[in-house]
């Protein structure tokens, strides 16, 4: 059964983690590195599993692995031989399901909440060019190739045992389509599907929400659909642009509110940072039912929304909070 599923047959709301990558840098790793943050995954594990224990401390219900940017041609391009390069990709799903497990075997963390799930992160293949193409999609490569590029990454989260995948920042609707074939290579697995966006209608390479949804709607490993890494401003009108076209859970995680600038590598607009606990209700309200954060959301958005949700899950409906999904 969908895993998603199954938690939202016993609660309202699936809470997801926050940003890893700047989340480790505030945290002081310099991730000024083509691999972002799997160059942490190499070097310095247990600063990935700290940050991991936050945020189901904070009340995340699922995990993202730090796998974003681990591909196989990236990580061999670093020096790592292929078998080093899958064993490291691999390990980011048995780093998240160790502390996951630590965490859930103190019984106090398990009042209120289900048993947490480690999603392993599928990256898109600009992840891997680093040069931002994963807001533009502007790829050179066609649908079997990326089938490829994807092909090892996901064979090696889903042998990790990675209770389902996240594909993730998705900009086109190409890739949706390489990586939903190549999902159906793993019979018994599940992932979702979550697209960047550049406004309130359109995936950062033009392609409608809607119809990327309307595509995904027939795929029955695919467990939800919707946005991430996207201006919070532009939610609500993907979310309801999402739920015309499927009937699958809707899942959001956008990032803070600020601008990231690629040829600087840094973020700016500091000022429209926004308040995840306060913007959640009406994401809830449009029919979001899969809830957290991306870049530059840190523990503490995600526990104030968890706060928010629990809250519902108490009886309430929370303040702005629609009906069922």
């Amino acid at each position: 059964m969908n895993p998603l599923e199954t938690i939202l047959a016993r609660y309202p709301v699936v809470i997801l983690d926050g940003a890893l990558a700047t989340e480790l840098e505030a945290r002081g790793c310099n991730l000024n590195d083509p691999l972002w943050s799997a160059k942490v995954l190499m070097e310095a594990p247990e600063r990935i599993a700290a940050v991991h224990w936050d945020y189901f401390a904070a009340g995340a219900d699922v995990a993202i692995t730090a796998s974003y940017q681990a591909s196989l041609p990236g990580l061999v391009r670093r020096g790592l031989d292929p078998d080093e390069a899958l064993a490291l990709m691999g390990r980011s799903v048995t780093l998240a399901a160790e502390v996951r497990d630590d965490f859930w075997g103190q019984p106090a963390n398990r009042v209120g909440r289900p048993r947490p799930l480690v999603a392993g992160s599928v990256g898109p293949y600009g992840a891997y060019l680093a040069d931002g193409s994963e807001y533009r999609g502007d790829y050179d490569l066609g649908e079997d190739e990326l089938v490829d590029f994807h092909r090892p990454r996901m064979a090696t989260l889903v042998a990790a045992g990675a209770d389902l995948l996240a594909c993730e920042t998705l900009p086109c609707l190409a890739e949706a389509r390489a990586l939903a074939r190549l999902l159906s290579e793993f019979p018994g697995a599940w992932a979702w599907f979550s697209f960047s966006a550049k406004d309130g209608a359109h995936v950062c390479h033009g392609e409608r929400l809607a119809d990327c949804a309307a595509f995904l709607d027939g795929h029955p490993q695919v467990a939800a659909v919707g946005i991430n890494c996207t201006a919070p401003a532009f939610v609500p009108d993907l979310i309801r642009a999402a739920r015309s076209a499927t009937g699958k859970p809707i899942i959001v995680y956008p990032n803070s509110g600020e601008v990231y600038d690629t040829a600087t590598r840094t973020w700016r607009d500091g000022a429209t940072r926004a308040a995840f606990a306060d913007a959640a209700p009406a994401w809830y309200g449009a029919g979001a039912r899969i809830i957290g954060g991306c870049c530059r959301t840190t523990p503490a958005d995600i526990a104030a929304l968890a706060r928010w949700a629990r809250g519902i899950r108490a009886g309430g409906e929370g303040d702005g909070a629609g009906g069922s999904r």
